[in-house]
């Protein structure tokens, strides 16, 4: 089941305060984005990698690239104000295959295991996206005061690879595109043509690069598995 998969990496990364896109900057020595790119570089699977890219990035990410000796990336196409936006500007751009995967830029620590349990359901089922059971209790609020506590054996917290076989997410993308409809998350904009998203379970390794405490996460990551 091979499939393409799509990077967004063309938001700011506010949140995270460097003042550049937060892709660039490095754990042990190596970017966010490369780190994220060499995953499925070295997934046999992986027959194309699409990176929505800001104008102005463009140049420095076909650097990186080709330091890195990538080359499975298949086009850049400009990334767009919301993430829907620059996975269609990618989906726009392919040609017809089995499935796409839509992945952060940003979570360079998704396993092999996942990646292959996602593309099988994904291909029997049509559409799945990784996740992880929430740990923590969970309560609603409401100006500051708890209005409920959730059964939190129902809650999962939602991760990337998402997964879906091209026509699918195709058709949910052009919808979303004609009716105006803007959605978290790619899985959302499959449920709104009611279409039915299986989970599998991931990691808790498997974080998004956000603020300046997760890259001491990913640096601890890192050195746990290279022990």
């Amino acid at each position: 089941m091979n499939y393409e998969v799509v990077l967004p990496a063309a938001g700011s990364g506010t949140r995270m305060g460097a003042g550049k896109n937060k892709l660039f900057l490095e754990l042990q020595g190596t970017t966010i984005l490369v780190h994220t790119l060499h995953v499925f570089e070295q997934d046999p699977k992986c027959t194309g990698i699409w990176l929505a890219v800001k104008d102005s990035e463009r140049e420095q990410i076909e650097q990186l690239i080709q330091e890195a000796g990538i080359t499975k990336v298949k086009g850049l196409p400009t990334g767009g104000a919301e993430r829907q936006h620059s996975v269609r500007s990618c989906l726009v751009k392919m040609e017809p295959t089995d499935l796409v995967m839509v992945h952060d830029a940003a979570r360079p620590f998704i396993l092999q295991e996942t990646i292959d349990k996602l593309a099988a359901v994904a291909f029997e089922k049509g559409a799945a996206i990784a996740g992880v059971r929430v740990k923590d209790t969970m309560k609603i609020v409401r100006d500051g005061i708890i209005q409920e506590t959730v059964d939190r054996e129902r809650l999962w917290s939602i991760q990337t690879p998402q997964a879906f076989r091209y026509d699918l997410l195709k058709e949910a993308s052009d919808v979303a595109d004609k009716v105006g409809f803007l959605g978290t998350d790619e899985a959302m904009l499959v449920e709104n043509i009611g279409h039915h998203v299986h989970i599998v379970e991931s990691s808790y390794e498997n974080v998004k690069m956000t603020t300046k405490e997760d890259l001491v996460f990913g640096e601890a990551i890192l050195t746990s598995r290279q022990a």
